[in-house]
């Protein structure tokens, strides 16, 4: 085991290094643990592996918080590769956990703070899980923007965030945007007091019903980015999925 080990929080954490990255959020336990510092969960796929080789900002964030794996080839790739071996770890999908982190949520009466996502599906969103969890809960969904986000565009986010101060806040600005947003405003978001901030991506669209996610067996043989691309046809979404498959070369770093 190679432990971890911060003076302040007295916590031991366990971590492999796969892909030349560190790997801490190993299991959902420790994503759940109450920590002095805000826990900054980032659920990495494929696309996350392979892109984080040339985005040195993207790979700094990954192994300095606490980075899941998040989908079947990565674990796969992981089981094999990942050292020292004798560490046990779980896949950790950002669809999942999100379900656990909202009844975490629920049972220790925590606010959540729904960001980002097209605006209905962030209202929608709500909803569903006001009543499915009975926890408190808000949501704003900003305009589109590209990073580095606009000054009022900031302001306004942060507004928001400040008025509501949830405990967990969820971030669906999509890759990147979404983990440097967080990265950007983690001090802010500490003194207002968040305990959890992690990047969804399109998990809103998922809890709200506006989108089908994979059936389990298609998630179980690592085909969720081929269906996910024959649900939405779009280009993005192609050029996300071929350029997946060089997470078997970025597995040998």
């Amino acid at each position: 085991m190679v432990p971890c080990t911060n003076d302040k929080e007295h916590i031991v954490t366990k971590v492999v290094k796969f892909a030349g990255l560190t790997f801490r959020g190993l299991t959902s336990e420790a994503l759940l643990e109450r920590r002095e510092k805000m826990t900054v969960i980032v659920t990495v796929n494929a696309d996350f592996i392979v892109r984080a080789k040339d985005e040195r900002r993207l790979a700094g964030i990954i192994s300095d918080d606490y980075s899941t794996f998040d989908g079947q080839v990565p674990y796969w790739l992981a089981k094999v590769l990942a050292k020292p071996r004798k560490v046990k770890f779980e896949k950790i999908s950002g669809s999942d956990f999100a379900y656990e982190l909202l009844a975490h949520a629920a049972e220790h009466k925590k606010r959540v703070f729904f960001l980002g996502a097209a605006e209905e599906t962030n209202r929608i969103a709500c909803e569903v899980v006001e009543k499915r969890y009975g926890l408190e809960i808000e949501g704003y969904s900003p305009p589109l923007a590209e990073y580095p986000f606009p000054a009022e565009w900031q302001a306004e986010t942060m507004r928001r965030i400040g008025e509501f101060k949830p405990h967990y806040v969820f971030v669906a600005f999509g890759m990147l945007k979404q983990e440097y947003w967080i990265d950007d405003n983690r001090d802010e978001l500490q003194k207002l007091g968040v305990e959890i901030a992690i990047g969804c991506g399109g998990t809103l669209e998922f809890i709200s019903g506006r989108i089908r996610r994979a059936p389990k067996w298609v998630q179980s043989i690592g085909m969720e980015g081929v269906y996910r691309l024959m649900m939405e046809r779009k280009l993005f979404r192609l050029k996300r999925l071929l350029r997946s498959f060089l997470v078997f070369f970025a597995a040998l770093r």
